[in-house]
């Protein structure tokens, strides 16, 4: 007797970039259609995914796919437009968790073989401009698809159009966002920890911040972000000891969420645990954060960071018949160049420097030529998550509602908690989770054809968002929401 054929179509997915986010993004394109899951309610069609995931070094890509079926992974150099052009014209969508940098090239390759394109990282104006290329090749170019942004997008516009569709008057839009240590695991003196290189985060508590609060335009210089922080408590959450530091310029998201006129208060923020920007702070006014070339830092002769940091601290010389500076020390010399004003913050950026072995007498490396260079060293060092430990996301919104015909005023909140998990010993954090997971639905959302408008797109529309949101949640990503 003749089997019946598989009625399943084949389709496959090219992932671009071999890091954290790319593991949980191929095991749930390769798991789809293969295993009877909740996700295939969501679709008509049965699809088995092939998935390829092409890294610059073949060792990583090979790293990736180790024990998921139906992934293969390759060597593939996207500067290499020949190579390029010849993966992209095997597979139905490409994934590109690549630099941000990279995508224009991806983007235009997607364009010329009329291939979907998924992104996690902003559209910026260089994407935009393929809005009409996009189209004219019918393909679709989903960006902003992973966690903030992307998950906080279709949170946002799904309690806002619901209150639209209610005639209901959106007064305020927060919202607050933050990857941040599990809490057995926030185990230092700045409950932190960087899960990459921490250049880029540093940079990012220099940045100026933009916000309304009750109809009145709010600026935060670089400078002053950090002493801009306020302590936060989320309602269903209690236990946490939070802080919120605001989050660049958050009119924009006003505008792009269509309630930049009618709501009084439109704050976005970034969320750390209680006493982080106060130490960071301080450590800032020290200097420890400053990218000019140091002069102590040129010579050949490299200093150790005790002495780079007393220089920093305008310690001439340390008694060499008394005992060694320690932490009291420290503190009293913090106070002194009026770096802060409280004793606890002083404490807890001297046991911070510490912490960071900058009162070590080992030498600093020669790559280092500036604080900023020697902070990062010894925080990616210091501040680094082991093997066994975990990391937790946190998303907050929170929307506050008019209706003017009952005079009603509601609050409506949606939370996302979730934290990195550990299988069969091998960590996958929750941050490549909730950034690996919706660019993977994104690409089944377009292989299935739910997406349907053609250009460059952000999760903002009901077609992309209501289904994502649905298929995120049935895979493990719980979103609590709440009103009152």
């Amino acid at each position: 007797m003749e089997k019946e054929p598989d009625s399943k179509k084949k389709a496959a997915v090219l992932i671009l970039g071999a890091g954290r986010v790319c593991q949980p993004a191929a095991e749930m394109l390769s798991s789809f259609g293969r295993h009877k899951t909740l996700l295939e309610e969501d679709f008509e069609d049965q699809i088995d995914v092939d998935v390829i995931v092409g890294s610059l070094y073949l060792k990583d890509a090979e790293q990736i796919v180790e024990g998921i079926p139906n992934v293969t992974g390759i060597q593939l150099d996207v500067m290499d437009s020949a190579n390029l052009f010849k993966c992209i014209s095997q597979v139905d969508v490409v994934i590109s968790l690549l630099p941000a940098s990279c995508h224009i090239n991806v983007a235009n390759a997607c364009i010329e073989l009329k291939k979907h394109l998924v992104t996690a990282s902003y559209v910026d104006s260089s994407m935009s401009m393929l809005d009409d290329k996009a189209k004219d090749a019918g393909i679709t170019i989903l960006g902003e698809m992973g966690l903030d942004p992307g998950i906080d997008h279709m949170m946002a516009m799904k309690m806002i159009n619901q209150a639209h569709m209610k005639k209901g008057t959106i007064k305020s839009f927060t919202s607050y966002c933050g990857g941040l240590p599990s809490p057995e695991d926030a185990n230092n003196p700045l409950a932190y920890k960087f899960s990459w290189n921490p250049v880029g985060a540093i940079r990012a508590g220099r940045n100026p911040a933009t916000y309304k609060y009750h109809g009145e335009t709010v600026h935060i210089d670089g400078d002053n972000l950090y002493d801009s922080a306020t302590k936060l408590r989320l309602p269903d959450f209690p236990a946490f000891a939070l802080e919120c530091l605001p989050n660049r310029n958050s009119l924009l998201y006003g505008d792009l969420y269509g309630i930049g006129t009618e709501a009084s208060t439109v704050f976005r923020g970034t969320l750390r645990y209680e006493g982080f920007s106060e130490i960071m702070g301080t450590l800032s006014r020290i200097g420890l954060f400053n990218n000019e070339v140091r002069p102590i830092l040129k010579n050949e002769q490299r200093p150790t960071f005790r002495k780079f940091m007393f220089d920093l601290l305008k310690i001439v010389h340390e008694d060499p018949e008394g005992a060694l500076m320690g932490e009291e020390d420290i503190i009293e010399k913090i106070l002194t160049l009026g770096h802060c004003k409280d004793q606890r913050a002083a404490m807890m950026t001297a046991k911070t420097i510490i912490f960071l072995g900058l009162l070590d007498q080992t030498e600093i490396p020669a790559s280092c030529r500036s604080a900023f260079d020697v902070a990062c060293f010894r925080m990616e060092e210091r501040l680094s998550y082991s093997s066994t430990e975990k990391d937790m996301v946190l998303l907050h919104h929170e929307v506050e509602i008019e209706y003017p015909d009952s005079q009603i005023t509601e609050k409506h909140r949606a939370t996302l908690l979730e934290f990195g998990k550990t299988v069969d010993g091998k960590t996958t954090t929750a941050m490549a989770l909730t950034v690996g997971i919706p660019a993977a639905v994104g690409a089944l959302l377009l292989l299935t054809n739910k997406i349907q408008t053609r250009g460059v797109l952000r999760p903002i529309q009901p077609e992309v968002y209501t289904p994502a949101l649905d298929i995120i949640q049935a895979y493990g990503i719980k979103l609590i929401e709440k009103s009152e």
